[in-house]
């Protein structure tokens, strides 16, 4: 354990670097309450979106990764704020028209469009939580709704009252002056309608704990700000909670990066320290837009669990937390197969390298073995010349290439075959575009049949590619349907036809035989697609059979 610690408290992994400033906090001793609280907060103002999952995962990151250096107990909070009014309908649900009529009620109060849950809010929580428990994440799941009724949060409302002008003053500072005419930090739940109401305050008292408004139909009201009737606007409530539950601390997206010293400041006015931060970048949809749950834009959770493991998500979400995202379908091989290059990785390197490689944070240090014999970008390839419908119609390649596999012993490769399929059908087959080749290319191609055909002049090709780049040395014995034997193959026939630069004519192989602008390591993928199976791609694609596709 000391070695892990040590080595932790010198790696300039992004999680132990975070983990690390937490541990400052705690430099005269432990926390009063026993551990140090990791917070997520979530708007369930609609359907649960890629990056509420991507807080949760690398917040816990940095919670493991606190736990490796510092024997303090440890806890994660997910916060759901589902007393919030909703202020716009989200166009992703059925019917939306029907819930016009709820604007400005909590969202708790809002029907679920689904008619699955109590409520919209309720609808969304179990929707997160579910998210959330499908990934084994250790968190406790706090509803604003109960957190404001139960009275677990009276004793910060108090406060706010006693503190009101001073609260009052961190906001207004922040305000356009017409704003600040009618702006007050508490928002009361009309006891009639049941709507949260952006109104004036006439009266906060502290004596009573009360506030007096109008409604807007000029009847005044006062209400206790306990027990669930009045709640915090967005800003103020941040910063409550935070004082409430002692928060050490919590990550959010560059949007509310200016709002920090607003909510650190009323934390601080309300009793507590405020959390340590990480500020991370946006996530955004394939046209550069910022994802919305309301909008529905971007790639969603259950959307990449169609395609890809849940692994492969925590990859992406790992990478590069400073930089923008772009979350879309495309995204998705390219994280799958660079997860498996890093488990695979893992096992070989040391210490100091493991502890920074992605891998030990997505599994908290037990990492697994990779049986993915076959990348996943093969696998799409290989569907797509197999026309394959069902996994099962990839297992017969993939046995032939790597005999000792099979659905029981690699599930890992088998549940990416079916992944790929999936993939391959949603989303490579309808943008598969096929060319005829020029007369360069023709040649080039009619060339690389002869030598599948024929590993004598497969030899002597290689030989001449060897001589004109100065190299005249025996060739050693190959075994004819190796990766590495074909892959010498296509590269010779393609120097050997002056192709410059050399990706000229793998892009050639790419777009006339598999329709697309890139692919795999075209010797593997012959490898496992079958020799004489490629023969006559090779054949067909020259005699332009491919084009009809």
């Amino acid at each position: 354990m000391s070695e892990l610690r040590d080595t932790a408290m010198q790696s300039k992994a992004w999680p132990f670097e975070e983990a690390r400033r937490v541990l400052k906090r705690f430099a005269k001793g432990a926390p009063e309450k026993g551990y140090a609280l990791f917070e997520t907060g979530y708007g369930p103002s609609g359907l649960p979106h890629i990056g509420t999952f991507g807080e949760v995962a690398r917040t816990t990151m940095i919670k493991n990764a606190f736990e490796v250096i510092s024997d303090i107990p440890t806890k994660l909070i997910c916060f759901s704020d589902d007393l919030d009014g909703m202020r716009k309908v989200p166009s992703n649900v059925p019917n939306p028209e029907a819930l016009e009529e709820y604007l400005q009620r909590p969202l708790t109060s809002v029907p679920d469009p689904f008619g699955t849950h109590d409520s919209f809010g309720d609808h969304n929580n179990a929707m997160l939580c579910r998210f959330l428990d499908t990934f084994g994440f250790e968190y406790e799941f706090y509803s604003a709704k109960e957190f404001y009724k139960s009275g677990q949060f009276d004793e910060v409302l108090k406060r706010a009252v006693d503190k009101y002008d001073d609260v009052m003053a961190v906001m207004l500072k922040s305000l356009r002056e017409e704003r600040r005419q009618t702006y007050s930090i508490f928002l009361p739940l009309h006891p009639e309608t049941g709507r949260v109401m952006y109104v004036p305050m006439k009266k906060v008292c502290a004596e009573t704990y009360t506030i007096t408004f109008d409604d807007e139909d000029g009847k005044e009201w006062t209400l206790p700000v306990t027990g669930g009737n009045v709640k915090l606007q967005w800003k103020p409530d941040f910063g409550a909670r935070w004082a409430a539950l002692g928060v050490d601390f919590e990550m959010y997206g560059k949007d509310h990066s200016t709002n920090t010293p607003i909510y650190d400041s009323i934390c601080r006015t309300l009793g507590h320290r405020a959390p340590d931060h990480f500020t991370y970048e946006l996530f955004l949809d394939a046209n550069g837009q910022k994802i919305s749950k309301t909008s529905g834009n971007g790639i969603s959770i259950d959307e990449w669990l169609t395609y890809a493991s849940a692994q492969s998500l925590s990859y992406f979400m790992y990478l590069k937390p400073k930089t923008a995202k772009r979350m879309h379908f495309d995204v998705i091989p390219k994280a799958v197969d660079e997860y498996h290059q890093q488990l695979r990785a893992f096992h070989t390197q040391d210490l100091k390298a493991q502890m920074n490689n992605p891998v030990w944070h997505i599994h908290n240090g037990d990492v697994p073995q990779s049986n993915m014999v076959v990348p996943f970008a093969m696998l799409l390839n290989l569907a797509a010349v197999a026309g394959a419908e069902e996994k099962d119609q990839l297992w017969g390649f993939i046995q032939r290439y790597a005999p000792e596999a099979s659905a029981k012993t690699h599930p890992d490769l088998d549940q990416a075959a079916g992944f790929a399929v999936r993939y391959y059908n949603d989303f490579v087959k309808p943008e598969r575009v096929f060319r005829a080749p020029s007369d360069q290319e023709r040649a080039a191609l009619e060339d690389l049949i002869k030598a599948l055909g024929d590993g004598e002049a497969a030899l002597a090709m290689i030989a001449k590619k060897n001589a004109d780049m100065g190299n005249d040395d025996p060739l050693p014995e190959v075994d004819f349907s190796s990766d590495e034997f074909l892959q010498s193959i296509v590269f010779a026939i393609g120097k050997n036809h002056g192709f410059d630069p050399l990706r000229d004519w793998f892009k050639t192989l790419y777009e006339v035989l598999l329709g697309a602008s890139q692919g795999p390591r075209f010797g593997g993928f012959m490898a496992l697609y079958g020799v004489e199976e490629s023969i006559q791609l090779i054949r067909d694609g020259l005699d332009g059979k491919l084009l009809s596709e």
